[in-house]
């Protein structure tokens, strides 16, 4: 039999061992992750509550699979955020964490019909340039909306934004209220506080 022919088999084994470990990991990281950006949060000057799991508020943002988890919700005060999820995603290959911003929609709204919108950059032709500019693509309304407010984008330049691998996403989730701004675990710079709380302005106008 060929090593090749084991191939399969190996990777099924390594599946098995491998997610039981990083739901493992989850349960016992998760909670620190949550006191860290917690901690950070007051750090940089911004009113936050970490949620008791008990609170009825911890239903907002919930949503999930066996692999997603939200590991805790921090409720933020005097800014257009209203909580950040943090999120914990488990795989074979370990356990990685990211960040939801939830935005409530106005109940006053029309949810429409909403796309999903990234964020993109552009670098300079230097090897390992740094980033020069951004724009977003994806629902036009919103996209238009964050590519026109150069305050937003002035922020964005002046944050570390290679910290942010995988950028920043717009998530709509129309029939639960709410949207969902999403980042890589992060533990976010005044600057780059200060425009995801701009988008969020942003996305409550959007709905």
């Amino acid at each position: 039999m060929e090593w090749t022919d084991l191939l399969p088999l190996l990777v099924a084994i390594f599946a098995a061992i491998g997610i039981p470990v990083a739901l493992w990991s989850l349960r016992k990281g998760g909670q620190s992750k949550v006191d860290e950006f917690h901690q950070h949060l007051a750090g940089i000057g911004v009113d936050a509550t970490v949620l008791s799991k008990d609170s009825p508020q911890q239903g907002k943002g919930r949503k999930g699979s066996w692999a997603q988890k939200v590991v805790g919700i921090i409720k933020l005060a005097d800014s257009k955020i209203d909580s950040v999820n943090v999120i914990g995603v488990a795989s074979q290959y370990g356990v990685n964490y990211y960040l939801d911003y939830v935005v409530s929609r106005p109940t006053f709204a029309s949810a429409g019909k909403k796309k999903k919108t990234t964020m993109t950059t552009r670098k300079s032709r230097q090897f390992g340039g740094n980033v020069v500019d951004v724009g977003w693509k994806g629902d036009d309304y919103l996209a238009q909306r964050l590519s026109l407010d150069f305050g937003l984008k002035q922020k964005l330049l002046q944050a570390d934004l290679s910290a942010l691998k995988g950028g920043i996403s717009i998530h709509p989730e129309p029939k639960h209220d709410y949207a969902r701004i999403r980042t890589g675990y992060i533990l976010p710079e005044p600057q780059l506080f200060e425009a995801l709380d701009i988008i969020a302005d942003h996305v409550k106008s959007w709905y």
